[in-house]
């Protein structure tokens, strides 16, 4: 198991304006914190900080609290079902270690902790810079605490900036060809990229531009999940897929993994390739390891189950979608447009934005998307009817969210990260969309409950069994006349 912790913009600021004193002197604060728990991966997100009320603390140099303020802490924490998190700053940047006193300090209060709420006392330290540094007290014995560092720490909102524990994510190492690109940013701000954790939801046509980008730009840690299949009408639009592909019915993920390989610029790579949907709770699962995650799927269930990752979870999702439109006679084209933003906190909602309507999700659920007496029925103006899958239209796509990735991490002066991105092909044209979330939106209210949010987004997904299920009876089949072919050869 790794580890991290995630906090919105919102609450850093929060935190950032109670413990980085003008005075120069440390301080220090309580939080409530909520698990995230990925397949490989425990995130704490801070929920709710917790000031000190006059009284509750000492500043002397250094900084205590008085029992007071850590009896209407737990008072709180009780309430509302969350964990306890105890964060304090020191007078120097980047990340901290510890002293033994606050070594001490932390070991006294996790089995308080513990014995309160259930989960693992989260302590933090902040730097002068805004730094961050995390570890988890785990329990290991009776009476006995093991303090487990964080590899990240990650801030999320307009923008997303992460502090990297460099004994546990170190600087990586990346091939002589990517010394152009590294010009563009400078090393500080490519070590940043390379030792992200990114996920690509879908692995077709936007999918596959976008993962052969990243790994040529040095992403290090790829995780791709899609449950389909390379399939013979869909060649002309997922990069690297062949004829062969297709007939001995790749999955896409298995077929696109082995291609990035070749393609990396980090020094190591990892590709991981699930063929899953987002909806199983294994895709799900594997999608909260990831420190952002690009939607490259058209089905309102999967973007449903992503923006609820979005805000709960914190792991901000860039998301498009294309909409091509011939005119009636089929002689020329009326319409064209893409579309790129991202969600997640400071940011609108997929739902409110228009990428996805509720009712379609439920009617997606039912299995009626997958029905095609049912589709037969439905208008041809319907989004399941849409043929935009144009290997031309999904490389612009491709542009857009890699062009909303860079401008959420890297330090850049502009505005774009704020703003969706719709472009019109036929009359060559931008619009930039500023809106926010409708005021009764149900996502915002999400932010940072992790796994303690009441919504239940994850399901059985008929259409991904059913997909695996060919491809192990092909591949099985497959391999036993290979098998018997192969022992005829030998006994001739």
């Amino acid at each position: 198991m790794i580890y991290s912790v995630a906090l919105s913009t919102e609450l850093n600021k929060q935190a950032l304006s109670h413990m980085l004193r003008a005075d120069g002197q440390e301080d220090l604060c309580f939080a409530l914190w909520r698990p995230s728990q990925g397949r490989d991966r425990l995130s704490g997100l801070l929920w709710k900080i917790i000031l000190p009320e006059a009284g509750e603390r000492q500043v002397h140099g250094n900084v205590s609290f008085l029992p007071s303020y850590l009896e209407r802490v737990i008072d709180i924490a009780l309430e509302n079902q969350a964990g306890l998190a105890f964060l304090h700053s020191h007078p120097m940047p980047g990340w901290q270690n510890m002293s033994q006193d606050d070594i001490d300090a932390e070991n006294r209060l996790a089995p308080t902790a513990m014995a309160v709420t259930g989960l693992p006392l989260l302590g933090l330290t902040l730097g002068t810079d805004g730094a961050w540094s995390a570890r988890f007290w785990n329990k290991v014995g009776s009476h006995k605490y093991q303090r487990n560092w964080c590899g990240t720490v990650r801030v999320v909102g307009e923008k997303m900036r992460v502090t990297y524990n460099d004994v546990l994510v170190p600087e990586l190492n990346f091939k002589g060809e990517l010394s152009r690109t590294v010009s563009a940013w400078g090393n500080k701000e490519q070590q940043h990229l390379m030792r992200l954790r990114v996920g690509i939801i879908g692995a077709g046509n936007v999918g596959s531009i976008v993962a052969e980008t990243l790994a040529r730009m040095g992403i290090a840690h790829i995780k791709l999940i899609d449950f389909d299949s390379v399939e013979q009408h869909n060649l002309d639009r997922i990069l690297h897929s062949r004829p062969l592909d297709a007939l001995l019915q790749h999955a896409k993920v298995q077929m696109l993994s082995r291609e990035l390989k070749n393609s990396a610029s980090a020094s190591p790579f990892t590709v991981d390739a699930l063929e899953y949907s987002i909806v199983e709770d294994y895709g799900f699962r594997a999608a909260l390891d990831c420190d952002i995650l690009f939607s490259c799927v058209d089905r309102p269930l999967a973007r449903f189950v992503l923006n609820f990752i979005a805000y709960a979870h914190l792991i901000p999702v860039i998301d498009g979608g294309i909409r091509a439109e011939a005119k009636k006679n089929q002689n020329g084209m009326l319409r064209a447009d893409w579309r790129s933003h991202i969600a997640g906190p400071s940011h609108i909602c997929l739902e409110c934005i228009g990428q996805y309507r509720s009712e379609d999700v439920s009617t997606e659920r039912s299995g009626y998307l997958d029905d095609p007496s049912y589709i037969a029925g439905l208008p041809d103006s319907h989004f399941i009817k849409h043929n935009e899958n144009v290997f031309a239209f999904g490389l612009s796509l491709a542009a857009l969210e890699i062009q909303q990735f860079l401008a959420l991490l890297l330090n850049l002066p502009g505005e774009l990260v704020r703003k969706s991105q719709m472009y019109h092909f036929v009359d060559d044209t931008t619009e930039y969309d500023e809106r926010t979330c409708n005021s009764n939106c149900s996502f915002p209210p999400l932010t940072a409950l992790g796994d303690h949010a009441e919504t239940k987004v994850t399901s059985q997904h008929l259409i991904a069994e059913k997909a695996r299920a060919n491809r192990s009876r092909f591949h099985h089949s497959l391999s036993y006349w290979i098998l018997k072919v192969f022992k005829k050869k030998c006994n001739q």
